[in-house]
């Protein structure tokens, strides 16, 4: 997952100690880094850097003095763009200003979320609504607006600017556009207040979304109620139990969680007609037709025909899933053998431990923490020329003693750029897998390259005095996945910084995190790195095929699942979601695009979190899929080391960020460029069992 700010679209001393006297020490240094705890005490003597080295962020206060140099620069940068003469040095002036801002705001968005501190949070808070505010007022500055139309409208200054410097001028334009500026007075007043009254929905969904629902505890069976947290005479429940073993606890915890709740069903209308209306406003059909503009898919009909025909493909195959877990449901609960939306997701992942005997106790010793960074440090130094370096983060840098600082470097080119591993889980941080933009990547006024800084966020547990952190096979995926994210930041090198790394369309945002799995579930990968961390002992190769293999289990339900909400997410956000309630739609789309059946008196979308910052794009994932699932089979299958094809990957890909449209970056890169039905016959293929695993399961 992506967190980024787009400014214009919304915008020491040192001691390390041995964890274990048995912990095999041939690591690498960055291995051992990882396979360590890390005890850093504060030396008062020391200068306080502050937070990521900016000097004014060694106290709360200074986020005060940080966003009031920064909108003091924002005020210099505006009268430029406004009285410097037409030409490329617009473009430069404008990116200038967005940098400004997304320096501070970027990092005070991840600090009011991640900072153990609540006088750093609430400080950070503070100044992501200031800037919030000033960036609304540039967003409606008609002579800001006026200084780059007048660029977009000379044919003759358009033709001279390179295609970066081009698409650029045009994204800004864009984000302009979409805030009314170019609308008369009245209408342009009528979008501004549009915007307020969304960001204002959007946090109140999100809230409501994570909200528990509570019933009198009288309500429930008396065996299951310590299953659920008890408040009084009230039982409490936040979530769907989809692990539990007991088909009642998880039956009870749906119907309750998804009870319709009044005040977030008006919520959610009320968002829906208002990004409507805004998008109507400013010249679209839709909201999904202005959410569209600039992706891969383009348009809300190519998403419904992609999804279409996914869902026409996958349906045999699907509804075979859904009668293996239906058989199973049969063969563990003979009472009620009927197969709920609730089943789904604990029976298929019976099946897969029956089948292929999957434990992930059993992978776990292989997957130290330091073993997988060392896997990682090894991949992309065989395919990429990077390395990773563990530096000594200053005084005040960092905002947890756990935090780890790796510098990137290449083998050729030097320092690329940082990344901030916030791996553990503490309290009230968030438990969310993340990404986290803290600086963009530019070419600077002097000639100098701007270096990209990133933070990683994982919440994996910490280690123990007699053994290292130890990661689940999906854990070991997660990381490489966000790490995926990382070197798209780390190895964009654009000229602008408001099209850096992972500022691209979301439906290519994820392709080359996607396709770190790839790499992460190949056993030539894996055996680089894998070993038990106190034998030694390599993983065996069955292990990570009949892990795969195991993946692949009910994959077709669980595809046939993600088609529904994407969907859904379409239709919502389409022209016509007002002809019935948001509920009835479900009902409607369920029954087409899923296999089980819609549950009287819920409303799963109003526990839909992902409209939120993934409206009328939730199709991203499985097309994202696709593409990584096409460069995978045919740039890296063969080998996983390919140097070459890595440095055309990062030349074609990598480097670009958003300063190229994502689909020319496909077409670069697969010397062609896909139809929507060879997106679609990508996923499926990605179903097939791998005939070598079944001959290793019958010997």
């Amino acid at each position: 997952m992506i967190i980024t700010h787009r400014l214009w679209t919304n915008v020491r001393r040192f001691r390390v100690k041995s964890l274990c006297r048995n912990v095999t020490t041939s690591w690498s240094p960055v291995g051992t880094a990882f396979n360590v705890r890390q005890h850093r005490k504060v030396d008062l003597q020391r200068k306080n850097v502050g937070l990521f080295g900016v000097p004014e962020l060694s106290s709360p206060a200074g986020f005060e003095e940080a966003q009031e140099r920064a909108l003091k620069e924002t005020e210099r940068l505006v009268e430029k763009a406004c009285t410097v003469p037409t030409g490329p040095q617009t473009v430069q002036t404008f990116d200038q200003l967005s940098d400004s801002l997304c320096r501070v705001a970027d990092l005070a968005d991840f600090v009011k979320v991640a900072h153990p501190d609540s006088a750093y949070r609430e400080a950070a808070e503070k100044t992501c609504i200031k800037i919030g505010t000033v960036v609304e007022k540039l967003n409606t500055n008609v002579d800001l607006y006026r200084s780059l139309k007048n660029l977009l409208d000379n044919k003759e200054l358009m033709n001279c600017l390179d295609p970066e410097t081009r698409r650029v001028a045009e994204l800004f334009m864009f984000d302009f556009e979409i805030s009314g500026i170019h609308l008369d007075n009245d209408k342009r007043k009528k979008a501004v207040s549009l915007n307020v009254k969304l960001l204002d929905l959007n946090n109140e969904f999100l809230y409501g979304c994570h909200l528990p629902n509570k019933v009198e505890k009288t309500a429930l069976p008396d065996h299951i109620r310590h299953c659920f947290h008890l408040d009084g005479n009230y039982i409490q429940i936040g979530g769907l139990y989809a692990d539990s073993p007991d088909d009642l606890v998880r039956e009870a915890a749906y119907r309750i969680f998804l009870y319709p709740n009044p005040d977030q069903m008006w919520c959610l209308n009320e968002l829906l007609e208002c990004r409507k209306d805004l998008a109507q406003l400013v010249g679209y059909d839709s909201f999904a037709h202005r959410a569209l503009q600039g992706t891969m898919a383009k348009t809300p009909e190519t998403v419904m025909e992609f999804l279409g025909l996914l869902s026409e493909k996958l349906h045999d195959r699907a509804a075979n899933d859904f009668k293996m877990i239906k058989d199973m449901k049969m063969k563990l609960n003979t009472r009620n053998p009927e197969l709920f939306p609730w089943d789904h997701p604990y029976y298929s992942g019976v099946l897969r431990a029956e089948r292929y005997n999957i434990e992930p106790s059993l992978y776990s010793p292989f997957f130290s923490l330091g073993a997988c960074m060392e896997g990682l440090n090894i991949l992309f130094s065989r395919l990429l020329g990077i390395s990773f370096q563990t530096e000594q983060p200053q005084n005040g840098e960092v905002w947890s003693d756990d935090v780890q600082k790796l510098a990137i470097l290449h083998e050729n080119e030097g320092l690329m750029g940082y990344i901030y591993c916030d791996f553990f889980h503490r309290p009230d941080k968030p438990h969310q897998d993340c990404h986290f933009t803290i600086r963009g990547g530019r070419i600077t006024e002097n000639g100098e390259y701007q270096l990209p800084v990133v933070v990683l966020m994982l919440s994996l547990p910490h280690p123990t005095k007699n053994c290292p952190t130890l990661l689940t096979p999906g854990m070991m995926e997660n990381l490489f996945h966000e790490m995926g994210h990382a070197m798209h930041s780390m190895l964009g090198r654009t000229r602008y910084q408001h099209v850096t790394g992972t500022r691209c369309p979301t439906d290519f945002a994820e392709v080359p995190s996607i396709l770190m799995e790839y790499f992460a579930n190949d056993y030539r990968v894996v055996n680089q790195f894998a070993r038990h961390y106190q034998t030694g002992q390599l993983l065996p190769k069955s292990m990570v095929s009949r892990l795969c293999e195991s993946k692949k289990v009910c994959a077709a339900a669980d595809t046939q699942l993600q088609v529904f909400y994407a969907v859904l997410d379409q239709i919502y956000h389409g022209k016509h979601h007002k002809r019935a309630s948001t509920t009835e739609i479900l009902k409607e789309t369920q029954e087409k695009y899923y296999g089980l059946p819609y549950v009287p008196n819920t409303a799963w979308q109003l526990r839909f979190s992902h409209l939120i910052g993934y409206g009328a794009k939730y199709y991203s994932y499985l097309m994202s899929r696709a593409v990584a699932s096409m460069l995978w089979k045919q740039c890296f299958s063969k080998n996983p080391f390919d140097r070459e094809m890595g440095e055309r990957y990062r030349s074609e890909m990598l480097a670009h960020g958003g300063a190229k449209e994502p689909i020319l970056m496909v077409k670069g890169m697969l010397q062609k460029t896909p139809s929507v039905e060879e997106f679609v016959d990508a996923l499926v293929s990605d179903l097939n069992p791998d005939f070598e695993t079944f001959l290793m399961d019958s010997e």
